[in-house]
């Protein structure tokens, strides 16, 4: 059995030397990359590895060269702390880029859309995660996610490991193993619902919108998390609008974003949904602020929209519960979130003042969770209904999606959007 290993630790973390020590005794032709020691750009959201140059990533670094491993690969293991529930940035880098190893067109898997895939055979994997103390929430929140990756990248078994107990840890690992031999995938924990109370609410004066795009102004996020901005700015509040993208990319900007961020009452993030979760770069900068306010106490609220390329919302349900936890563990009160299905094919970056009667529903929500988080309030369940209400049906979804992708690979004189450039040999 051909093994990947994939670290997206930092460096000199203890959890993570025991655990590849272990594994790398218990197994063998395993091959080990520690991911912050590769060049990894991070997924542009371009979609050019479908349209342009089908099944390769635009960019030209290591992660095709991971993405090529990955696919020649019977098992792939990642290894990651578990951040806010979900992967560390570092290992969500590289997960982000795993969309051109599937192909864009949409099927139907027990009665969701998801993306079809582009080669007969996956690996199978093994995610191992560690916590600095137990937190049922979290691990719940880990397991929803590696099981939607596994759906999403056609792994035919899918295990979740995760180390509670580093002196039995060989036992742990062996266990693991053995379930990925007996092709016995985990169960899948349910999400815990959290009743959000409206006790002690008192008004917000200033609010800052997190926009966690790469397209920054001219993305959706930007679009829906603007609307709502000037909904709250209409309502007394102070409002200004940051990117995550163009914020944290150095010591400095981030030092600054992080002081602006301290003057606001609420924070919203507005992202797309990239793999089951949110980008790595807003990931990254959501470690950056949770490091920050362990030592700055600020009074805070904490909100998330959320859009995804599947019309149905509730594949952002994942990504959402993330977001939440990030807010209890950076001890912010968590407001809720409104989440969006088929938002680039709606919106596609557009100023919703701009477009035409498709977007009254949005607005409507969005004036409605205006209302209550300016408030303080969390977001009602009304705004959240209207906004993930499906404007489409799923066949006719379907339909304009794959006329869709093959209208934009023209532009590249592409043919063949099934092309298999790293097909097992």
């Amino acid at each position: 059995m051909k093994t990947l290993i994939l670290d997206g630790s930092q460096p000199n973390d203890p959890t993570s030397a025991k655990v590849k020590m272990s594994l790398q005794v218990q197994l063998s032709n395993v091959e080990t990359l520690v991911l912050c020691e590769q060049k990894i750009g991070n997924c542009a959201g371009d979609f050019f590895c479908w349209v342009r140059s089908p099944g390769m990533c635009n960019t030209n670094d290591d992660n095709r060269i991971i993405a090529e491993k990955i696919m020649q690969s019977d098992l792939v293991i990642y290894l990651t702390p578990v951040t806010f529930g979900g992967y560390s940035s570092a290992l969500k880098r590289m997960v982000d880029h795993q969309i051109q190893n599937i192909s864009p067109f949409f099927a139907t898997i027990d009665g969701e859309i998801h993306h079809q895939p582009r080669y007969q055979n996956y690996p199978d994997v093994l995610t191992i995660g560690w916590m600095d103390q137990p937190n049922a929430q979290s691990e719940a929140v880990f397991g929803q996610l590696v099981r939607r990756n596994a759906i999403n990248m056609y792994a035919s078994t899918s295990v979740t490991g995760l180390v509670n107990n580093e002196a039995n840890l060989d036992a742990q690992i062996q266990g693991w193993l053995d379930e990925i031999k007996s092709a016995s995938s985990s169960p899948v924990p349910a999400l815990s619902k959290t009743k959000i109370s409206s006790a002690d609410v008192s008004p917000i004066r200033r609010a800052a919108l997190l926009v966690g795009s790469p397209r920054t102004k001219k993305s959706t996020s930007a679009s829906l998390g603007g609307y709502l901005m000037e909904q709250l700015n209409a309502r007394g509040v102070e409002t200004e609008i940051l990117q995550v993208y163009t914020s944290f990319n150095s010591a400095e900007r981030t030092r600054l974003m992080l002081e602006k961020l301290d003057q606001a009452d609420l924070i919203v993030l507005a992202f797309p949904l990239y793999v089951d979760s949110l980008p790595a770069p807003v990931i990254a900068a959501l470690e950056k602020i949770a490091a920050h306010r362990a030592s700055v106490k600020v009074a805070q609220s904490f909100a998330a929209i959320a859009n995804c390329g599947f019309p149905e919302a509730k594949h952002n349900d994942t990504a959402l519960a993330i977001c939440e936890q990030f807010a209890k563990e950076a001890g912010m009160t968590w407001l809720d979130s409104l989440s969006l299905g088929g938002g680039e094919g709606l919106v596609h970056g557009v100023p919703l003042n701009e477009m035409d009667g498709r977007a009254l529903p949005l607005k409507k929500s969005l004036e409605l969770a205006a209302t209550s988080l300016a408030l303080g309030k969390p977001i009602s369940q009304q705004a959240r209904d209207i906004f993930a209400k499906p404007f489409i049906p799923n066949w006719l979804y379907k339909l304009f999606g794959g006329i869709g992708w093959r209208q934009q690979a023209k532009q590249y004189v592409v043919k063949d959007l099934a092309a298999r450039p790293y097909e097992k040999v």
